[in-house]
């Protein structure tokens, strides 16, 4: 089996440096680890996780903590999924492995990340009713970082829910359409994104002189299809007469046009429609649907980078971190 040292003999430096290269750490010089890291493969190199582990006293191991109790999509998600992938890859890059937490033993996720001796936690995404467990982890000295609750003492990194609500409005109005529905999701003070884009919504149409009616504003039981459907039924027997909806999840909008094509409502010609995610579908329902899509790789890559920096011991803000987001405009809307 290769080892440092004969990868440090092949390439005249020391072992230090080898390590270094290897592990995607210290300040080398690019040619250097680049030469290093292809002598390495070259030479059949394979790291060996246990005798780094007795060696350093550290594991490399990072906690993943992953639930879609609501959604029940699990890796099918079109927003955690494209984190969850590129978190990997960021973090497999420094040296790193992720093994997935669980609270559905008898371990809690505070016992779990100890037990498995995770040097790191990223929660992608975390249920809602177990807020309290997760805001323990923020308590108890593991770095840790979330891409989706806002958990006090967590460093979260999130899309501008607030500003794409804004656009929303914007551009249906921009179109012409004052009677806009507004179908909404469950949430907490721990996930906000359906109420911050339906604050974003309002500030748009307030700062614009346009009154906000709440009798266009339903909330969907949960984050499902059939939820859209039946909210939008509920907001469409109130309001037959309103001429667009902002969904806050393309799920829904999957809901309002089954809906729409089983009472031959029209859409765009009768009802426009705003959906959010950019979910690998919107492209392909009839019309395709204008939507937003939030930026995963840039989320994974700035948790991955601010989470390794807390596990070296750099000071990491205990704050929000707001990305934009990207509107992408289809054929679901015209003009009036």
């Amino acid at each position: 089996m290769t080892t440092i040292y004969d990868i440090a003999k092949a390439t005249g430096f020391s072992a230090p440096t080898i390590s270094k290269a290897l592990n995607g750490t210290g300040h080398l010089l690019e040619k250097t680890r680049k030469l290093i890291l292809e002598k390495a493969q070259e030479m059949g190199y394979e790291p060996n996780s246990a005798a780094r582990s007795l060696a350093t006293k550290r594991t490399y191991l990072i906690g993943i903590i992953y639930d879609d109790p609501s959604m029940q999509r699990g890796f099918r998600h079109p927003l955690f999924a494209r984190i969850l992938n590129k978190f990997k890859e960021s973090v497999e890059n420094s040296g790193y492995d992720i093994i997935f937490l669980s609270c559905h033993t008898k371990l809690s996720y505070r016992a779990h990340a100890a037990f498995r001796s995770v040097e790191g936690i990223v929660i992608i995404n975390g249920e809602s009713v177990l807020h309290s467990e997760l805001e323990e982890l923020g308590k108890i000295g593991i770095p840790c970082v979330s891409t989706n609750g806002v958990i006090p003492g967590i460093c979260t990194i999130i899309g501008d829910n607030v500003a794409s609500g804004y656009k929303a409005a914007q551009y249906l109005v921009s179109k012409g359409h004052r009677k806009i529905g507004f179908l909404s999701a469950p949430g907490d003070d721990f996930i906000m994104s359906a109420q911050e884009r339906y604050e974003g919504f309002c500030k748009y149409m307030r700062e614009n002189g346009i009154s906000v009616d709440p009798t266009y504003f339903e909330k969907c039981d949960s984050w499902r299809v059939e939820s859209g459907k039946k909210g939008f039924e509920a907001l469409y027997k109130r309001h037959p007469d309103m001429t667009a909806v902002f969904a806050v999840s393309d799920l829904f909008a999957l809901g309002v046009m089954e809906y729409a094509e089983q009472h031959g409502i029209k859409i765009p010609e009768q009802l426009s429609i705003i959906g959010f995610d950019d979910d690998l579908i919107a492209n392909y329902t009839s019309p395709r649907l204008t939507t937003f899509r939030q930026d995963a790789d840039g989320i994974a890559t700035l948790a991955a980078d601010l989470l390794l920096e807390h596990i070296v011991g750099l000071p990491v803000p205990e704050k929000l971190i707001r990305l934009p987001t990207q509107f992408i405009e289809r054929d679901s809307v015209i003009s009036i």
